[in-house]
């Protein structure tokens, strides 16, 4: 358990004193949070309270600004304080806590990426029985893989960590993570490795099995279809695989970060890696689904006039 740890708090390394700089920083993470609750925050609402939008595609959507908040929730205001702070230590506890908030974002936002594409897929590929295979039933199903697996398996993860015995307290990273804890165990750390090499398999496998072949699927209807079946798959598939693309770079950093010497590496560079994914992620979906999906993008402006309108009111 926890009190088997030899210290009771880990020291993140990789923060830096910078005088009036750091103040900069302060205000830059700031703005991205807000920006961040914001732009999800006004997404989920609209779909929420407009019944036209209560479709499976929107629901999913609504899954994946959740998980955003979620995951941005779980990091930002522990950087707001870590930037503010002259000695950068967290609790063991606070930091279990962390990576489970952490990694569940990571396998919620793969898992919910790969739910949206075969919903694409059965738009697409099958548009008259879309209806009869999507139903509300079926959508809450998939909500549910979407959130439980990730989450109990993120959860047992963090349990077999805590059990470690650890002989270190430094992370050298500015957030706590899973493998760089079970590094500083002094313990047998072969069922943690097991279960890290298996789960995340599955977590790899399973998404990307289901991506690559609705997409193989959606590739052979576009060519083999009218012009008209062409633009409607670009139009419904380029936000998504947009996010994908953006979802891969920043695993790609994460792993780059987490399984390598990064030492030579500049510390600010290093630092950027590392919050990329999650930054860019809970910045790109809400800004790129917000203004290429018409429906939402329509629903948000009479959103904001309506708020505009009410506060001039009161002026």
């Amino acid at each position: 358990m926890i009190n088997s740890t030899q210290s009771s708090h880990f020291t993140l390394s990789a923060y830096f004193d910078t005088g009036l700089v750091q103040s900069l920083y302060f205000m830059i993470v700031l703005f991205l949070y807000v920006f961040i609750v914001g732009a999800n925050m006004l997404l989920i609402v609209v779909i929420c309270l407009n019944r036209s939008l209560h479709e499976p595609m929107y629901m999913f959507l609504c899954s994946l600004f959740v998980n955003e908040l979620f995951g941005s929730s779980g990091l930002f205001p522990f950087l707001l304080l870590q930037i503010l702070s002259d000695v950068h230590t967290v609790s063991v506890p606070f930091c279990l806590v962390q990576v489970f908030c952490v990694y569940t974002y990571g396998s919620v936002e793969f898992t919910n990426l790969a739910i949206m594409s075969y919903d694409r897929y059965l738009a697409i590929c099958h548009p008259l029985q879309y209806n009869t295979c999507m139903t509300s039933s079926k959508v809450t199903l998939l909500i549910a893989v979407i959130w439980l697996p990730p989450v109990l398996a993120v959860l047992v993860s963090v349990c077999l960590t805590a059990s470690l015995q650890l002989c270190g307290s430094i992370i050298n990273q500015v957030y706590c993570d899973n493998y760089s804890i079970i590094k500083l165990s002094c313990s047998d750390t072969t069922v943690n490795n097991i279960y890290e090499l298996v789960a995340a398999s599955i977590t790899l496998c399973a998404p990307v099995s289901i991506i690559l072949y609705t997409y193989i699927r959606i590739l052979k209807v576009c060519f083999s279809g009218s012009k008209l079946t062409r633009q409607k798959a670009v139009s419904t598939c380029t936000p998504h695989l947009a996010s994908l693309l953006n979802f891969f770079f920043g695993s790609f950093f994460i792993i780059l970060q987490s399984r390598f010497n990064m030492s030579s590496v500049p510390n600010i560079l290093r630092i950027f890696l590392s919050l990329y994914f999650f930054t860019c992620q809970p910045l790109f979906n809400p800004v790129m689904y917000g203004l290429n999906m018409s429906k939402i993008r329509i629903m948000c402006k009479s959103l904001l006039l309506d708020f505009l309108r009410i506060s001039g009111r009161f002026k």
